[in-house]
């Protein structure tokens, strides 16, 4: 379970460095092998994946029928856009330069753990975000039920 939000810096080679407290939890999970790939739902985002957990998401998004352009667009913007990355001897991983050009990462950026995947912000996007509050208009009904 990932949790917790970290500022990142990424270096003149497009790599960040793994928050030392997720470094164990990731080799266990998935023996330090993820998957990062555009956030459909918000710009200035990339969702990170265990490769286990990745799997799911990409089976359950391959399998939308492809007649609908919203479906056509999830399966471009998180299966076509997705690519493997591996911690390397440093605990680091390289983001591809077209992810980063996309969303707005240069060289500050945070990492949110989400539980069962990352989310890794640029951080003018993120700081847009956490600005943002949520209004009564806003609640689902779900959100109603939640005692926080």
């Amino acid at each position: 379970m990932f949790q917790g939000e970290t500022a990142i810096t990424i270096d003149d080679k497009g790599r960040l460095a793994i928050p030392t407290a997720y470094r164990d939890l990731i080799a266990r999970a998935c023996g330090n092998r993820l998957v990062i790939t555009y956030n459909p739902f918000e710009s200035g985002c990339l969702f990170l994946y265990p490769e286990k957990e990745w799997e799911r998401v990409r089976d359950a998004v391959n399998a939308l029928p492809g007649t609908l352009s919203a479906h056509r667009r999830m399966q471009r913007n998180l299966v076509g856009s997705a690519a493997p990355v591996e911690l390397d001897g440093s605990s680091r991983i390289g983001i591809p330069a077209s992810h980063r050009s996309a969303v707005g990462i240069e060289k500050k950026a945070v990492l949110l753990g989400m539980g069962d995947k990352f989310e890794l912000w640029s951080e003018q996007a993120h700081h847009a975000q956490i600005r943002q509050t949520i209004s009564d208009e806003d609640l689902s009904e779900h959100m109603l039920e939640l005692r926080l």
